[in-house]
C-alpha cells in the first residue's frame, strides 16, 4: 500500500472532526473522500499533507510513518503534491513558470523538458507563455495539476478541485483529470461533496459523515451494496418502501416479493433505485406520473403508486408520458438493499 491511515482522530477544541478513521490506498490508485460539507474531509487531507498534526493515529507513506506518536514529518519532506480548491496559481508567472515552480533543484535543460512533457500531458503546450488571467478556468485547473505533478510526488491530494467550475466543464474535466493522473502513474486522494465527481474519478471511495468513515469501497458497491442507511441515502437517488421480512430470505413490498437479506426481522424498508423500476406497458401494476426530468437519452420519472407512495424510474426518453398519465411498471432488482426504518 502507498497510503495507510490508521485510527486517525482530530479535534478543534471539544469538537471532534475526524474519529477513528482507517483506510488504505494502493500505489497508482485514485481514492476519494466523499461526504456532506463539514464532515471532516478537508481535515483528513490536511493531516495527510502535514498541514495539521493529528491528535491520534498514524499515517504511513510507502511504509514510512509521516505522522504518529512522536513523528511529524514536515509537509515539504512528504513528497506530496497538492491541488487546492482555488488553484493558488502565481498571477505574475507564466503557465510554464507556474508548472516549473517546484523544480528549482533540476538543471535548466531537465526542468524545461519536464515542463514540456507535463504541458503535453495536460493539453497546455500552446499556452505555456500565457499568464493565468489569460487562460480559462479549465486551463487554470490543469496548470495547477501539472504544477503538483511536476516534482513526481509519491501522492497527489486534490481538495474540491472542480468546485469553481460550471457543471458541464466539471463533468468533462473530472474524466480528463482521471486520465491525466493515470497516465502520470501518480497515486491520488480526492476530496469532494459531489458524488458524480467521485464516481467519475475514483477507484475507491470513502463516505464520511460526522468525521466517521461509513464505508470504504468501490463506486459499484457503494451504490448497489451500501453498508448502512446513511450511505444508501447519500449515494445515488432512490426511495425507501416499507417491506415485511418473510421466511427463506424473502421481502414483501407493495410492488411484489423480492429475494434478499435484511437487517433485522419484521418491518424493514427496501431501497429502490431508479434503475430498479422498469417501464413496461404490459405490466399489470400501474403508477401515475407526478414529475418528469428530461435527461437527454433518458427521462427520470417520479411515479405515485396506489398507496400514494412514490418511486423513481429511469425510462428511455422516447417514452414521453404526460403528467397525470398512468404507466405500467415492474421491478428488475439485482441487489436488494433493506434496512430498519428510520427513527
Amino acid at each position: 500500500m502507498l497510503l495507510e491511515v490508521r485510527n486517525l482522530r482530530h479535534a478543534y477544541g471539544n469538537h471532534e472532526v475526524v474519529v477513528g478513521l482507517t483506510f488504505s490506498l494502493a500505489r497508482g490508485a485514485i481514492g476519494c473522500l466523499l461526504g456532506p460539507s463539514g464532515g471532516g474531509k478537508t481535515t483528513v487531507l490536511r493531516c495527510i499533507a502535514g498541514f495539521e498534526a493529528a491528535q491520534e493515529g498514524e499515517i504511513l507513506l510507502a511504509g514510512r510513518a509521516v505522522s504518529g506518536r512522536g513523528v511529524m514529518v514536515p509537509p515539504e519532506r512528504r513528497r506530496i503534491g497538492m491541488v487546492f480548491q482555488d488553484y493558488a496559481l502565481f498571477p505574475h508567472l507564466s503557465v510554464a513558470d507556474n508548472i516549473a515552480f517546484g523544480l528549482h533543484a533540476l538543471p535548466q535543460a531537465e526542468r524545461t523538458a519536464r515542463v514540456r512533457a507535463l504541458a503535453d500531458l495536460v493539453g497546455l503546450a500552446a499556452a505555456l507563455d500565457k499568464y493565468p488571467h489569460e487562460t480559462s478556468g479549465g486551463q487554470q485547473q490543469r496548470v495547477a495539476l501539472a504544477r503538483a505533478l511536476a516534482p513526481r510526488p509519491e501522492l497527489l491530494l486534490l481538495d474540491e478541485p472542480f468546485s469553481n467550475l460550471d457543471i458541464d466543464l466539471r463533468e468533462r474535466l473530472s474524466l480528463e483529470v482521471r486520465d491525466i493522473i493515470k497516465a502520470s502513474g501518480a497515486t491520488a486522494v480526492l476530496v469532494t461533496h459531489d458524488q458524480q465527481e467521485a464516481f467519475a474519478m475514483a477507484d475507491e471511495i470513502g463516505v464520511l459523515h460526522d468525521g466517521r468513515l461509513q464505508q470504504w469501497d468501490s463506486p459499484y458497491n457503494l451504490y448497489h451494496r451500501p453498508a448502512n442507511r446513511f450511505v444508501a441515502d447519500f449515494v445515488g437517488q432512490g426511495v425507501f418502501l416499507p417491506a415485511r421480512a418473510l421466511p427463506a430470505g424473502k421481502l414483501e413490498i407493495e410492488l411484489g416479493i423480492l429475494q434478499g437479506e435484511s437487517q433485522g426481522n419484521g418491518e424493514v424498508e427496501v431501497l429502490l433505485r431508479p434503475d430498479d423500476v422498469v417501464h413496461d406497458d404490459a405490466a399489470p401494476t400501474r403508477a401515475e406520473v407526478l414529475h418528469k426530468a428530461f435527461r437527454g437519452a433518458e427521462i427520470l420519472y417520479t411515479l405515485r403508486l396506489e398507496s400514494g407512495r412514490k418511486v423513481l424510474a429511469l425510462v428511455p426518453s422516447h417514452h414521453n408520458h404526460a403528467l397525470g398519465e398512468k404507466i405500467g411498471i415492474r421491478l428488475d432488482v439485482d441487489h436488494v438493499v433493506a434496512f430498519r426504518p428510520a427513527n
